[in-house]
C-alpha cells in the first residue's frame, strides 16, 4: 500500500559477530560480518525505485557501512541521536548472562547500569521524531535494533518502553508513516526481510 503522505524507511544494520551471538552491542563499533555485508548489498535491490529527500545514519560503522553497501553512503548523514542504546555495564553481554545475575531483567523496563534507560533513549528518539515531522518528507534511516524499536514507539506516541513490543532482524526494512493525515502516525510495514 503506497501513500502520498511522507514515509520513513528504517533499516537495521547487517549482521555483526555480536548480533549473531546475541551480545548487546551499544557503543562497541563492530564491523559487519561477510554475511552482513552481503545482506547490506542486497538492500540496494529492495530499496530500488524509492526516492528519499535525505538519508540519516547512526555513526556506528555497522550502520553507516550498511548504508554504503546499500548504495546510500554518499548521501548518508551521520547523526549521534541515532546511536544504539548505551548498554553500560551490560555491553558485550548476552541477555542469558544478564538474567543469570539479575532474574527478570528487561532492558526496556530496567535499563542498564552505567548506561541508558528507556527514557534516555526516548529523549534521543523524540529529537529524531521532531526532525522527521518538521521535514515532512520521505527519509531513509540506518541504525540499530533497540534504538529503532524505541523510535517506532515514540513515533506512535507510546512510551519508550513500548519498543519492547517490536522486534527487528538484521538487514530488515520497516516503514513508519501516516494513515489519513499527518495527525495519524502509523507503522505501515515492519521487519521485512
Amino acid at each position: 500500500m503506497s501513500s502520498a503522505l511522507p514515509q520513513i524507511h528504517l533499516v537495521r544494520h547487517g549482521e555483526t559477530a555480536w548480533s549473531l551471538s546475541g551480545q548487546h552491542t551499544g557503543r562497541t563499533d563492530m564491523p559487519l560480518t561477510p554475511a552482513g555485508e552481503a545482506a547490506a548489498r542486497a538492500l540496494a535491490d529492495r530499496l530500488n525505485g524509492l526516492s528519499f529527500s535525505t538519508v540519516w545514519s547512526s555513526p556506528s560503522q555497522r550502520a553507516f557501512n550498511t548504508s554504503e553497501l546499500a548504495g546510500f553512503g554518499a548521501r548518508s548523514v551521520k547523526m549521534d541521536d541515532l546511536q544504539e542504546w548505551d548498554y553500560g555495564a551490560y555491553e558485550g553481554r548476552t541477555t542469558k548472562e544478564i538474567l543469570a545475575e539479575r532474574p527478570g531483567w528487561n532492558v526496556f523496563r530496567d535499563g542498564c547500569p552505567q548506561g541508558e534507560t528507556a527514557a534516555d533513549v526516548g529523549v534521543r528518539a523524540d529529537r529524531i521524531v521532531d526532525r522527521l515531522r518538521q521535514a515532512s518528507a520521505d527519509i531513509l534511516i540506518f541504525s540499530s535494533a533497540h534504538f529503532l524499536r524505541v523510535l517506532a514507539a515514540r513515533w506512535l506516541g507510546l512510551q519508550p518502553e513500548g519498543g519492547a513490543l517490536f522486534v527487528l532482524d538484521t538487514a530488515s526494512i520497516s516503514v513508519l508513516g501516516y494513515e489519513h493525515d499527518l495527525g495519524e502516525p502509523v507503522v505501515r510495514k515492519w521487519n521485512l526481510k
